[in-house]
This record gives structure tokens, sequence and C-alpha cells, in this order.
């Protein structure tokens, strides 16, 4: 390449003209991002120019590359072909790669209007969802895309890849049967996106463990337990399994404490106790204030303390102080009304007459 670069001392200026050319695409398209970003209304920010430059820098190379009237002058025509080859490689790379920048910073633009740590945050974890999940099917789908795309362009493999198919009828349905269980997961992620039986942040009960929805992918769920555990869960366990969700519709719930008491407790009293826990906790919402006497049995009455917070963690801290306050009340003020067992022995004196 340096005896051509002799022999033709025009192809060194065609080398400065194309380096330049490159130089200035850049520095134009960078400055135009930036123009852009410095207002609020427009997609691309500041922190989302450095995403886009990079694949159209790749981009620009790609083209400069498969130019050949550089080639023709450099003396390198012998290997056009080759060079051609690679700047096809170039531009699916830089294509993708600018698709998949251009979905994340979309993505980021949208969300980022929404506070899922809000404490009414329903429509905040639909769209967190919604993005997340629907991100990740586009940016799988544009890579196979990508990588067929980039297969193809070779003619021998594109041949191979016809006689395949040709004869891919047995090969297929051992080929499907084996990724059944992997479509059936990626299918039940698409189907979690639109219809949304868990969303991010929500609280369920998943084989027995509190948690909360930590991320959703498109073949598993992470679920976040409350002594910090990870539980992993594939996508098609919340299509084909029952489990609850505590927050489907909304994030206040009602928490319960149950007391079992004898049958000499004042229920006016413990009420009154009730109310005034509630009233004197910031856990309390204020909406749902019910006691109620919901069984009773040989030896105890089942009491029913109900309440209201604004989420389900505030729910179980309300409940544990509820429980709290309401027994050290009973053992106070009607120690009496605390469960026992009673004995009745009747004809005591012909007991002592026999025992003597």
């Amino acid at each position: 390449m340096l005896k051509n670069l002799l022999q033709k001392p025009n192809a060194l200026v065609y080398i400065i003209a194309a380096i330049l050319a490159l130089a200035i695409l850049q520095y134009v398209t960078v400055k135009i991002l930036r123009h852009f970003g410095k207002n609020p209304k427009y997609l691309i920010d500041k922190k989302s120019i450095s995403r886009l430059t990079k694949p159209i820098f790749i981009l620009f190379i790609a083209i400069l590359i498969r130019i050949k009237v550089i080639h023709d002058n450099l003396g390198i025509s012998e290997v056009s072909y080759a060079l051609q080859k690679i700047s096809t490689l170039l531009i699916i790379f830089a294509i993708t790669w600018l698709l998949i920048a251009s979905i994340r910073i979309i993505k980021q633009k949208v969300i980022k209007n929404y506070d899922v740590n809000a404490s009414n945050n329903l429509k905040a974890r639909k769209i967190y969802t919604q993005f997340n999940i629907l991100e990740r099917i586009v940016i799988f789908l544009l890579v196979i895309f990508a990588i067929g795309i980039a297969l193809m362009s070779f003619d021998s493999i594109r041949e191979i890849g016809v006689s395949i198919f040709a004869s891919a009828g047995v090969a297929g349905i051992i080929l499907g049967f084996s990724a059944q269980k992997m479509l059936g997961s990626i299918l039940a992620g698409i189907q979690i996106a639109i219809a949304q039986p868990i969303k991010i942040d929500d609280v369920v009960i998943v084989e027995g463990e509190w948690g909360r929805i930590e991320e959703i992918t498109l073949t598993y769920v992470v679920v976040n337990i409350w002594d910090k555990r990870r539980l992993i869960v594939p996508t098609t366990y919340f299509i084909e399994k029952p489990f609850q969700n505590w927050t489907k519709t909304s994030s206040d719930i009602l928490g319960t404490v149950f007391l079992y008491t004898d049958y000499t407790v004042p229920f006016d009293e413990i009420r009154t106790e009730l109310t005034r826990v509630l009233n004197s906790t910031e856990l309390w919402d204020g909406e749902v204030n019910v006691l109620q006497v919901t069984d009773s049995k040989e030896n105890s009455v089942e009491i029913r303390a109900l309440m209201s917070a604004k989420d389900s963690p505030t729910a179980w801290d309300l409940r544990v102080l509820v429980r709290e306050k309401l027994i050290s009340f009973l053992q106070k003020n009607y120690p009496e009304s605390l469960p026992h067992t009673r004995v009745l022995v009747k004809n005591l004196d012909n007991l002592k007459i026999q025992s003597k």
C-alpha cells in the first residue's frame, strides 16, 4: 500500500480529503445533536448525545470504506470486495447500535416523567413494566434480525441457508420442540407486558414468600424478598400458576390483627384503645378503623382489628404496632381478660371425706 501511495501522489490527497470529510461530518453531527439537546422539548438531551455519536461515527467510517473511487486511487482494487463486505457488516452493526440507543433514549425520556417511588405509583409502575419488557423484546428482535442480515450478506452462507431450509422438515419439528420452553417464556414475557398481571415494584406472595417485583425480563422475574433474598421465577409461572398481588390496582391495603381473649373482655374499651393507637401514629392513613368479634370458641373469643395503610410495608409496621399496644393495654388494665382455662370442682366436701 505504501508503494502505491508513492507511485500515486494523488492518493495521499484522497486519504487526507476522506479523513477531513469524516471529521467534518462527525463535527457537524455532534453540533446538531448538541443544539437540539439544549432545548428540553426535543427528545435528545445532553446525556444522550454520546450514545448516538459513536454509532454514527462507525456508520461514517463504513460508508467511507465502501467508496470504490478511494480504492482505485489507493491502488487497492484487488481487496475492494473484502472492504465492501467489511463495510456492510459495519453498517449493519452501526445501524443496529443506533436503533438500540434510540430505543433506550425514548424509554428514558418517557419513564422519567413518572415517579415509581411515589406513594400512589400505579401508573408509573405500569409504564416502567411495559417499557422495560418491550425494550428487551425489540432489542432481542433487532439483534436477531441484524445477525440474519449480516449472515445472508455472504453468498456462500445464503446458499447453505437455502439448502438447509429446503431439507429442514424433521429438523424444524425437533428444534421447535427443543425451543418450546424458551419460546413459551418469551411469549409469557410479552403477555405480561400487555396484560400486566405483575408490574415493577408490585407486592406479591410467591411460593409462600412476601416480596416485591424487582426485575422482569423475557424469561424470568426477580422477586426481592423481605429479608433481602432474591427469588428467581420463570415468567411462565405468573401466567400458569395462581399467586397473590397486593398492589394490582392500588398500593393501599388493609391490615388485620387478631386477638384471642377471655369472654369477660370489654369490647368497647378495646375499640376505644384501638382508635387512640391509630390516631397516635402516622402509619395509619385515616381510612379504616374497625374492631369486630369474628369468632367464639370454647375457651376464648376471637377479636379482629381492621386498619388501613398507604402501602403493604406500612401496613405491616402498623399491624405490629397495634398488636403490641392492644396486648399491653389488656395486660395493664384487664389482665383477667387474657385467655385462661377454667376448672369447676363440685362436691368438694365429699372428696375430702373420701380422701380420709
